[in-house]
């Protein structure tokens, strides 16, 4: 199954897509379409990830959004929409620090811990955790998702609705977890990283969307961050009944968040 750096589609004003830690542009497919109507939509696989650019060199706080701007800079994009997802909303609100951001949408952004709170380690030693399960699962993937209970076991972290998702996204992204060549790496550098955003520096607009059943990052404490000390007055909306991948968990609600917003 061939891993690929970006899709692009659709016309309008230009809107990029971040996804999280070990996914691929692929987690985007059932809102594209929605999106790519009213928007030049650019869906990106990040670097170090499966598809994605090579991360050369050491990982840095910038190495990530560095490729993101220069992925922007190639399409043209000087400033574009930004709706990210967990590690991609971190990333999405870093470059609207930089002055890229027409607008951003972001889908439960890492990084929002409270200062005191150190279960963001377990958070990542997790996803290290799964990127080993996936490699082990990986040859089984097409027995492992042929079952409902397979397919619930596979998207335990991600959804808390998941029988409308293809089978065949759902082994593309098990396999992309395991094909995910620096997720140590990163893991690695998070671990020890001092997570800061410049929030003063971000001048567009700014939407955050929680689903309240996030088995990754809970709501509300995974939140705390953004909500007291860097975007208290940004425009908050939390999802019931859904997990921390809305754009798969209830694709059309979440298009509509989009579009509403770029609007």
């Amino acid at each position: 199954m061939p891993f690929t750096a970006s899709h692009r589609g659709g016309s309008g004003s230009p809107l990029v897509c971040l996804h999280g830690f070990a996914d691929t542009w692929r987690t985007w497919e059932l809102v594209l379409p929605a999106l790519e109507r009213r928007h030049d939509v650019l869906a990106l696989t990040l670097a170090g990830h499966a598809g994605g650019p090579a991360l050369n060199g050491m990982v840095d706080h910038a190495a990530l959004a560095d490729a993101v701007q220069a992925a922007m800079d190639d399409a043209g994009f000087a400033t574009a929409h930004l709706i990210g997802n967990s590690l991609g909303g971190w990333l999405a609100l870093q470059l609207a620090a930089r002055g890229r951001a027409q607008s951003v949408v972001a889908l439960a952004p890492a990084g929002g811990w409270a200062r005191d709170d150190e279960s963001w380690k377990d958070v990542l030693r997790l996803q290290a955790a799964l990127i080993e399960q996936a490699r082990a699962s990986a040859p089984n993937a097409e027995a492992i998702l042929a079952s409902p209970e397979g397919r619930r076991r596979a998207t335990r972290y991600t959804v808390v609705n998941y029988e409308h998702l293809p089978v065949d996204l759902l082994a593309h992204q098990l396999l992309g977890v395991a094909a995910c060549r620096d997720g140590e790496r990163l893991v690695s550098f998070a671990l020890g990283a001092d997570w800061r955003l410049d929030a003063e520096r971000i001048a567009c607009p700014v939407r955050v969307v929680w689903g309240n059943e996030d088995r990754l990052l809970p709501w509300p404490s995974a939140a705390a961050r953004y909500r007291t000390d860097w975007l208290p007055h940004t425009d908050w909306v939390e999802l019931d009944g859904v997990g921390h991948c809305p754009q798969l968990d209830v694709p059309a609600p979440t298009a509509d968040l989009v579009l509403g917003f770029t609007a």
